[in-house]
């Protein structure tokens, strides 16, 4: 082994050992808020593992009851079931014909995007307290309607039917904007080329943007259906300040289930068994997406 040949080796190690260093910090918080975490959740839900006292192991019985004796869990995952299938369609929609209607023919485009993408950056417990306000009985839209029409609304936080309206009509009007960006930034990199010769085709209005558009910006729309429906399903904070969960259960999610369990009734158990199968359901549900977008999404390369 020549001298260059062991320098080349001994700065390679010391290179190596530098970029550990630099890396610590970032692997340390990784393990102590994300690799240690998970693992203890999935030990907790093989536990009977009170807030206090002993815990005992007990295999998969915290499985076994969520599905068989525990009265609030296939309510919460039916309620998760209707928001995901309301919300995400929705979001992903009013995004995207949002993003089509702010073309480059639009004056003041930018400042209408800022507008439209200042409920996602606002702090969403202020967003939920306005929005009670606004539904309250007392509130403006009942007072609109009565003033103007003459006609009393429901009271859409007490009725069942109404409340999970709202709380998705809510989510909708907050993450508007954030699927917003990702289709203006997808329409903003479409060739030219291509909508000429579309349009020189005779491809225009919706022809246009079914046949052409959509298909060239189908992997952001992809991308978007696959971070709405994770978060749809992750939703806590809507239902928890909105609605509480009510009227009953009729809009408890199964993400403030699992917070209701830990934390109120401090079985945390059970509650980490839920978290997995929540877990389960979305990594479920993701890998369909995944494979159904091999007929639809159409890459470049």
């Amino acid at each position: 082994m020549t001298i260059a040949t062991r320098r080349r080796g001994s700065l390679t190690k010391v290179e190596a050992r530098q970029a550990l260093g630099f890396a610590s910090p970032a692997l340390v918080g990784l393990a102590l808020f994300t690799i240690v975490p998970v693992g203890l959740s999935i030990v907790m839900s093989v536990f009977d593992w009170p807030t206090f006292g002993e815990r005992t192991f007990n295999g998969v019985d915290n499985y076994v009851k969520l599905f068989t004796s525990s009265p609030d869990f296939w309510p919460a995952l039916r309620n998760s079931a209707v928001y995901t299938v309301l919300y995400v369609p929705l979001s992903v929609a009013l995004s995207l014909v949002l993003a089509l209607g702010l073309g480059p023919r639009i004056r003041g485009r930018g400042a209408l995007r800022v507008l439209f993408f200042i409920p996602v950056v606002t702090p969403m417990v202020g967003n939920v307290l306005v929005w009670k306000m606004m539904l309250q009985p007392q509130g403006l839209f009942n007072g609109v309607s009565q003033s103007w029409f003459g006609l009393p609304l429901p009271n859409f936080l007490a009725d069942p039917f109404w409340a999970m309206i709202m709380v998705v009509v809510m989510s909708v009007w907050q993450g508007l904007g954030y699927n917003m960006l990702i289709f203006s930034a997808a329409l903003e990199q479409l060739p030219e080329s291509v909508l000429e010769a579309a349009s020189i085709d005779g491809a225009r209005g919706f022809r246009r943007v079914w046949s052409i558009i959509l298909p060239m910006i189908s992997p952001s729309i992809f991308f978007a259906t696959i971070m709405t429906m994770i978060t749809s399903l992750q939703v806590f904070v809507q239902p928890q300040m909105l609605t509480g969960g009510g009227p009953g259960n009729a809009t408890k999610p199964l993400v403030m289930y699992i917070w209701e369990q830990g934390f109120t009734f401090g079985d945390l158990g059970l509650a980490a068994a839920a978290a997995w199968v929540l877990f389960a359901i979305i990594i479920a549900i993701t890998g369909i997406q995944f494979a159904a977008q091999k007929k639809w999404v159409h890459y470049e390369h």
